[in-house]
C-alpha cells in the first residue's frame, strides 16, 4: 500500500547506496519516490546529476522548492497548498492569535514561512512555535504541552504525522487540553490519513478540525477502489496511493510518447583529479532521454484517480480542501476550501456570499457548539483595573451602588452595558474589574479630568462610563470610538403661545385688518346703493331708512352667503361676485386660525439664540465636574452666574426658581444629558442655536495597555445593538 510513513531514526548511508545501484546497475531512465521529504535533498541531487526524473508522490515539503532542480517532479501537492484554507478558517471565527506545532524536521518546517505569509494577510498573529522532535519521550511532549497551557492563546495548528500526532493528542488529552475553550487544527499530514489511526486515536481528537485533502467521486477512483479492495480487502485506499497510482500512469504514458527515444546512458567519466577519494556518485551516467522525458512529463494530461494530472511548475495545483470536523465514531464533513471561492458550505457555491462562508455546525473540543474565543487568561493573569465614575445623578449611564453587608459595589448602566457587550462579544477573553472612582466614605473622588489622569498615571489600565472624548484628554491617553450622541448644547423654557381671555375671537385678526375689513363692508353698501338707485325703480321709492337698511343688510347677509333679494344692475351683481369671493378667502382663514388658536399649545423659546442669553446676563446651568464650566468661560460668560446641578431633579429645581430666585435660565450641558432630561418634561423645555462640537463618549484606554487596541476592533461593531436595546 502506497502511503507516507515517518522517518526512520537509522543511518541514510544505506538507502543512498541502495539508490545509487539502479542507477548503476540497471541505467533507469526514471524513479519514483523519495517516500518522504528528509529523504528528497539527496534523491533530487542525484536525479540532477544524471539528468534522471525523480517523481515523488508523498513529499511535500514545500522547502524542497528551493532545491531547483528540473528534474523533480512532485505528483502530489505541497503543503503550502493548504495554507489559505487554514487561513480562511482562521478568519471566518476571528481568531487573532494562533501557535503552530509541528514536527522538528523538514516536512514539519516547510509550511511555517507559508504560515507566516498567509496570517500576516488577515492580521494574525503567531504567538509561539512548538517544535517536537520525532525522539521526544511523552515526558518531553509533555513538558512542552504544559508551556503552551501557560499562554493565552488557545488555537493550535498541528502539522505532522500520524504516527507523532496519535502521541500528541493522547497527551493533551491526558492533561485536559482537548477541553472547552480549546482550538485544535490538523492539517491533511495527519487529515489524510485517519485510517491508519485506530479508534482510540479517534476519541482523543474528538472536537478537532481537518484539512483533507479532497478527490471527487470520479468512475476511475470507483474502478479502482474495487480493483483495490478486490487485492487487498479490508485495507483502505489513502490519497498516496491514489497519487502513486496517477504518478506511474503518467510517467508510463510519457514513456510510451518517447518509446523511439535512445533510452541509453553516456557514461563519460568527468575529470575528477580535484578529488583524492572518488566516490559512487562518481560512477554514474547521463541518461540521454532525460530532456525528453522530462518534456514529456511536463505536458502530459490526463484524468485520473486523484482528479486532473497536469503539472504546473513541476508540480500538482490543489483546488479543493474539505474541511472534516473529527468525532469518536470518525470524521463529519463542515464545508469545503474552493481556491476562487473561498471557504463554502457546499461544492455547488460558485460564488462568495456572506451566507454560504459559514461552515455546518461544529462540534468543538469539550463536546460543545459555541465557538471558542481563542483566548483565555491563565488562572494567574492580573485582571484589568477599569475605573468608572461615581456620581450622585445621571444614573441612567453609570451608576455605582455598594453592598451594605459585603461592600462590595455594583456597577450598572448603558455605558456599563456597552462595556460588557463589547467585550463579550470580542474574539478575546479578557479578565477585567470595575473599581469606583471615589473616596473611601463613598462620594466621589474627583472630576472626570481627575480619573483619566489617573488612567494615565497608571492606577488604572481604562475607564468606562459617561467620559467625553476631549483632545486635551487625548494628550495622555488613549480613547475607543464613540458610542453616544456628540454635541453640546444650549436648553431654555418655552413659554406658553396658547391664547386665552373672552376676546380671543379677535385674536385671529390685527386690528388694521379689522378696520380694513369694516371699510370694506361701508364701501360695498355704498356701490350697491349707487348701482340699485340708478336701475331699480322700487328701490327709489322707498324710505331714506328703508334704503340704508336694506343696503347694509344686504352688503352683510354676503358674508353667510345669505343674500335673497335679486339685484336689477348689472355691475351690482359682478361686485357681488367679487365681494363673495373676497368673503370666502376672508372666513376660512379666520377660521383657520381661530381654531389653531383655541386648540394647539404654541411653544416659543424664551430665548433664541445663545448671544441673547449672554446679554441678558442670565445664570446659566452646568452639571457638576463636568468640561462644560471650561468651555462656557471660554465663550466670556460671567462666572458668577454659573450654577451647578448633579441630575435631572436638581436641574428642574433651578429653572422653576428661575434666575430672579437663584435659579437659572439656560443649561448647557451634552446632547446625551439634554435628551434623558428632555424625555420627562420635553414639553417645557427646547434647544437653541448653536450646537457647539463635541466627539460623545468613548472608553479610556492608558496609552501603553493593549486593551484599547481590542476595543478599536471590536466598538464599531457592537455598540449600536446594545444602545438600540437598553431602554
Amino acid at each position: 500500500m502506497a502511503s507516507r510513513q515517518g522517518l526512520s531514526s537509522t543511518s541514510e548511508t544505506p538507502n543512498k547506496l541502495l539508490l545509487v545501484l539502479p542507477l548503476q546497475k540497471r541505467e533507469v531512465v526514471a524513479i519514483i519516490g523519495p517516500g518522504t521529504s528528509m529523504q528528497a535533498p539527496f534523491l533530487i541531487n542525484l536525479g540532477n546529476q544524471s539528468k534522471v526524473p525523480i517523481i515523488s508522490f508523498s513529499a511535500t515539503s514545500p522547502l524542497l522548492d528551493s532545491l531547483r532542480s528540473p528534474y523533480f517532479i512532485r505528483a502530489t501537492h505541497d503543503d503550502s497548498s493548504q495554507v489559505q484554507a487554514i487561513s480562511a478558517i482562521i478568519e471566518s471565527f476571528r481568531w487573532r492569535e494562533v501557535v503552530p506545532i509541528y514536527v522538528d524536521n523538514e516536512f514539519g518546517e516547510g509550511i511555517l514561512p507559508n504560515l507566516v505569509d498567509a496570517f500576516q494577510e488577515i492580521n494574525v498573529r503567531i504567538r509561539y512555535r512548538s517544535a517536537i522532535s520525532l525522539h521526544y519521550s511523552d515526558d518531553q511532549i509533555k513538558k512542552e504541552l504544559y508551556k503552551l497551557m501557560t499562554m493565552p492563546t488557545r488555537v493550535f495548528i498541528v502539522h505532522m504525522l500520524p504516527d507523532l500526532g496519535s502521541r500528541l493528542f493522547s497527551i493533551a488529552k491526558e492533561i485536559d487540553m482537548l477541553s472547552k475553550g480549546y482550538v485544535w487544527i490538523v492539517t491533511n499530514g495527519i487529515a489524510d490519513l485517519m485510517s491508519i489511526m485506530g479508534e482510540s486515536s479517534l476519541v482523543n481528537m474528538h472536537g478537532v478540525l481537518g484539512v483533507k485533502t479532497y478527490f471527487a467521486k470520479s468512475k476511475e477512483l470507483l474502478h479502482l477502489e474495487a480493483r483495490w479492495q478486490k487485492r487487498f480487502g479490508g485495507e483502505e485506499l489513502n490519497n498516496f496511493a491514489c497519487w502513486a497510482y496517477d504518478a506511474a500512469t503518467a510517467l508510463a504514458m510519457s514513456v510510451e510518447e518517447i518509446r523511439h527515444v535512445n533510452m541509453s546512458f553516456n557514461t563519460t567519466k568527468e575529470d575528477t583529479s580535484r578529488d583524492d577519494i572518488g566516490t559512487d556518485l562518481d560512477e554514474l551516467g547521463v541518461a540521454l532521454s532525460g530532456p525528453k522525458l522530462l518534456d514529456a512529463l511536463s505536458t502530459v494530461s490526463f484524468k485520473g484517480v486523484a482528479g486532473r494530472f497536469q503539472l504546473k511548475n513541476g508540480k500538482l495545483e490543489a483546488t479543493t480542501f474539505k474541511i472534516i470536523n473529527i468525532e469518536e465514531s470518525g470524521e463529519r464533513t463542515v464545508g469545503f476550501w474552493k481556491s476562487k471561492v473561498g471557504l463554502v458550505k457546499s461544492l455547488r457555491v460558485d460564488k462568495v456570499s456572506h451566507s454560504s462562508r459559514r461552515l455546518r455546525p461544529i462540534i468543538w473540543p469539550g463536546d460543545t457548539i459555541f465557538v471558542p474565543k481563542g483566548w483565555e487568561f491563565p488562572t494567574n493573569a492580573k485582571k484589568l483595573r477599569i475605573a468608572v465614575p461615581k456620581k450622585d445623578g445621571f444614573n441612567n449611564f453609570v451608576e455605582v451602588t455598594k453592598d451594605e453587608n459585603t461592600n462590595v459595589p455594583t456597577v450598572t448602566g448603558f455605558c456599563i452595558d456597552v462595556f460588557n457587550t463589547v467585550m463579550s462579544q470580542m474574539p478575546y477573553a479578557v479578565s477585567y474589574e470595575y473599581i469606583p472612582f471615589d473616596t473611601p466614605d463613598g462620594k466621589p473622588r474627583g472630576s472626570y479630568d481627575e480619573m483619566v489622569y489617573n488612567v494615565f498615571l497608571g492606577e488604572f489600565d481604562g475607564a468606562v462610563g459617561d467620559t467625553t472624548i476631549l483632545a486635551n484628554r487625548s494628550h495622555y491617553v488613549d480613547f475607543a470610538l464613540p458610542y453616544s450622541e456628540t454635541g453640546i448644547v444650549f436648553l431654555v423654557p418655552v413659554k406658553d403661545g396658547k391664547e386665552k381671555g373672552e376676546w380671543v375671537f379677535l385674536k385671529p385678526l390685527t386690528k388694521e385688518l379689522w378696520l380694513v375689513t369694516a371699510a370694506s363692508f361701508l364701501y360695498i353698501g355704498i356701490m350697491v346703493w349707487i348701482f340699485e338707485y340708478q336701475a331699480d325703480e322700487e328701490f327709489r321709492e322707498q324710505m331714506i331708512i328703508d334704503k340704508i337698511s336694506s343696503v347694509f343688510y344686504f352688503s352683510f347677509s354676503t358674508l353667510f352667503f345669505a343674500h335673497r333679494r335679486p339685484s336689477e344692475s348689472f355691475f351690482t351683481r359682478v361686485l357681488v361676485v367679487v365681494w363673495c369671493f373676497v368673503l370666502l378667502i376672508l372666513t376660512q382663514s379666520y377660521t383657520a386660525t381661530l381654531t389653531s388658536m383655541l386648540t394647539v399649545q404654541e411653544l416659543r423659546p424664551t430665548v433664541r439664540h445663545m448671544d441673547d442669553l449672554r446679554k441678558s446676563g442670565v445664570n446659566i446651568g452646568y452639571q457638576t465636574g463636568s468640561f462644560t464650566f471650561e468651555r462656557l468661560k471660554q465663550m466670556r460668560f460671567d462666572e458668577s452666574r454659573l450654577k451647578t446641578y448633579n441630575s435631572p431633579e436638581e436641574m428642574r429645581e433651578l429653572f422653576l426658581h428661575k434666575s430672579s430666585n437663584g435659579g437659572i435660565d439656560a443649561a448647557f450641558d451634552e446632547v446625551a444629558y439634554i435628551k434623558l432630561f428632555m424625555a420627562k418634561y420635553c414639553s417645557e423645555y427646547s434647544i437653541i442655536e448653536p450646537t457647539f462640537k463635541a466627539d460623545g463618549f468613548g472608553f479610556v484606554s492608558g496609552a501603553d495597555c493593549f486593551l484599547f487596541r481590542l476595543l478599536m476592533v471590536a466598538a464599531e461593531e457592537r455598540y449600536t445593538a446594545c444602545s438600540q436595546n437598553h431602554f
